[in-house]
């Protein structure tokens, strides 16, 4: 298991960006020197964990819990038989390309250690936005992506560190509990009388994910 590749983003103007100034960080590129990655803090003031790394719409993206976003090789390679077109590494806006890990059935809680120092855990899945589908030009990709489910996942900074491409991934810690971050997404999307179920991951979920999964069961329990 490794890091095939650390990609970073520079602001770019897109049409499709909901940040306030049309740019975004979406399209990222392999870097060749080590990254240091920490912990950006809240999400609305913090961005990336990766330094160098744009995050534009601070809104919707960035922070604490948003801190890294990976995406699995195979998984790349599949959307490309399926696309018929090249998929390069950071192709889906991922900070880390990953080799041998299931990425998406990661559950949440889960924490691996790449190179000597970084600690990261995984905290959801990837909602797709117009940006990113703007970003790849194919019609209808938000549904498209949304049922294959193969939604990489979001990590949170546990012990910082500097990492670079080639780095290997170790799995120090797997919950027990079956929550997924493909789970996550498909309670948070399509399958919302799943968010009950999340709560089996506890604090490591996604903070937006814990709330909306509190606020489904109150709904569903109103107090008489």
């Amino acid at each position: 298991m490794k890091v095939l590749t650390v990609n970073l983003g520079r602001p770019t103007p897109s049409a499709h960006s909901d940040a306030a100034d049309g740019l975004t960080g979406i399209g990222k590129q392999p870097s060749d020197v080590p990254v240091r990655v920490t912990d950006p803090g809240p999400k609305g003031s913090g961005g990336s964990g990766l330094a160098g790394d744009a995050v534009c719409d601070l809104r919707h993206h960035g922070g604490t819990d948003q801190a890294v976003y990976a995406y699995a090789r195979e998984e790349l390679d599949a959307w490309e038989k399926e696309l018929g077109r090249p998929l390069p590494n950071g192709a889906f806006g991922e900070n880390l390309t990953t080799l041998g890990l299931t990425v998406s059935r990661a559950r949440i809680g889960e924490r691996w250690r790449i190179g000597d120092e970084l600690v990261l855990e995984v905290t959801s899945g990837r909602i797709p936005c117009r940006t990113f589908a703007g970003h790849l030009g194919e019609r209808g990709w938000v549904k498209r992506f949304t049922r294959e489910g193969a939604t990489g996942a979001y990590l949170r900074v546990v012990e910082p560190g500097t990492i670079r491409s080639g780095d290997p991934v170790e799995v120090v810690h797997v919950p027990d509990h079956d929550i997924t971050a493909a789970l996550e997404f498909r309670a948070t999307t399509t399958e919302r009388e799943l968010l009950p179920r999340l709560l089996d991951a506890g604090d490591a979920l996604h903070t937006e994910t814990l709330r909306a999964a509190r606020a489904y069961i109150a709904k569903q329990n109103p107090v008489s």
